[in-house]
């Protein structure tokens, strides 16, 4: 079902900041249906697993540090094209360049804290979603 799903998390700095309600008002808010979502802290070995693909760059140790420093929230959401329109409301991965209004421009502090992940293709959306949530079929 390409096209219409998307996987995000919720990272551990905008969670520790208190803003995950605001973040997910937000998703809400743009349109997207939340078809799962769950609370966890993730081990560096399971964020080292998350971001594999990032294996040999020169940033992974530090970003599997950082994703397994606190809770995160994981989410499947749905919509049409809802890789590109989260994307959008998301923002530019360094909120210094993130569009006004965005997720990344209103609550991360950094390009490291950038507050949210958001899948960058169907591709990836099904694997991301699939690697939280076994049920993932039902969407």
């Amino acid at each position: 079902m390409t096209g219409h799903i998307t996987f995000t998390m919720i990272k551990p700095d905008a969670f520790s900041a208190g803003n995950s309600g605001a973040i997910i008002k937000m998703i809400e808010g743009a349109g997207f249906r939340i078809q799962a979502m769950k609370k966890t802290k993730l081990s560096k070995e399971v964020a080292g697993k998350f971001y594999e693909i990032h294996k040999e760059r020169p940033f992974y140790q530090d970003l599997c540090e950082y994703m397994s420093s606190g809770p995160i929230i994981a989410m499947v959401l749905t919509k049409e094209l809802a890789v590109d329109s989260f994307r959008e409301l998301i923002g530019a991965t360094d909120p210094a360049q993130a569009a006004p209004g965005t997720i990344r421009q209103l609550f991360a502090t950094s390009i490291e804290a950038n507050a949210i992940h958001g899948s960058d293709s169907d591709e990836n959306a099904q694997i991301e979603a699939g690697f939280f949530f076994s049920e993932l079929e039902r969407y």
